[in-house]
């Protein structure tokens, strides 16, 4: 059985959906857990009801903020002295600025995209890099999309498209360029999971009925099965498949 115990790894993203299920399985596995979470702090204690407060630690963070990445990973940091494992889960999804939008809300919708998909995650990645050198090694998983492999099917949403694209070549690039320094890095590309970016990705598209009657097994995929590959990746169990992309769509997109 895959132990996590004597890991600190930092969970961005960690009040809801995958986020959530993640974090409750990384406890479980023994891990001591930074919890990351945007504004909902009521959230994020009652994701964590029930489990040992001397194993997680709160940290609020507004990834919007230019400046709150940096932030949260020194805290994050300071908390046990070390991480040995970061997971970047932490997205918007906005279904607006399109390409039929007008222009101040294509420029809006971007800007925050990005901010929060891309520079953000890719500052906690840059700070995690110089640690882990520093500490003989250490751990990435990313959350994409499958979006980051085909596109959306929807014009309205090119910019979550985009940024998926992006933090997944991100990833990848940093092990390639890390892989002899000890420094794993994986990416996941979940299809459509139940979650409520999910949910509202389906209401574009006619209605969750309609949504999931697309897919090979008929259903979404539960936020628990991601969160069992988050746990097994952060044991760092299969060193060999850093650089992978694994996709996590129940065949409904085999590649």
């Amino acid at each position: 059985m895959t132990s996590l115990t004597g890991k600190t790894i930092l969970l961005t993203g960690a009040s809801k959906g995958i986020g959530a299920a993640t974090a409750k399985t990384l406890l479980d596995l023994g891990a001591n857990l930074v919890a990351h979470y945007g504004s909902d702090r009521a959230g994020m204690e009652k994701t964590l009801e029930g489990m040992d407060p001397a194993r997680y630690h709160l940290l609020q963070a507004d990834l919007g903020d230019p400046a709150a990445a940096r932030r949260l990973w020194a805290d994050a940091v300071a908390w046990k002295g070390r991480i040995d494992v970061l997971v970047n889960n932490a997205a918007i999804f906005l279904n607006a600025g399109g390409i039929e939008e007008d222009e101040a809300e294509w420029d809006d919708v971007w800007s925050k995209t990005m901010q929060v998909n891309v520079r953000a995650p890719a500052d906690l990645m840059r700070g995690a890099v110089h640690h882990f050198r520093d500490h003989g090694g250490g751990i990435i998983v990313t959350v994409v999309s499958w979006a980051a492999q085909r596109g959306s099917s929807s014009p309205k949403t090119i910019a979550y498209a985009a940024s998926k694209g992006a933090l997944k070549a991100a990833t990848q690039t940093i092990a390639r360029a890390y892989a002899d320094k000890n420094i794993l890095a994986y990416i996941i590309a979940p299809g459509v999971v139940q979650t409520r970016m999910s949910e509202e990705a389906a209401a574009v598209l006619g209605g969750v009925e309609k949504f999931t009657s697309t897919l090979a097994m008929g259903e979404w995929i539960p936020p628990q099965e991601i969160g069992s590959l988050i746990g097994f990746l952060s044991s760092g169990a299969c060193r060999h498949m850093t650089g992978a992309t694994i996709d996590f769509n129940g065949a409904s997109y085999v590649r």
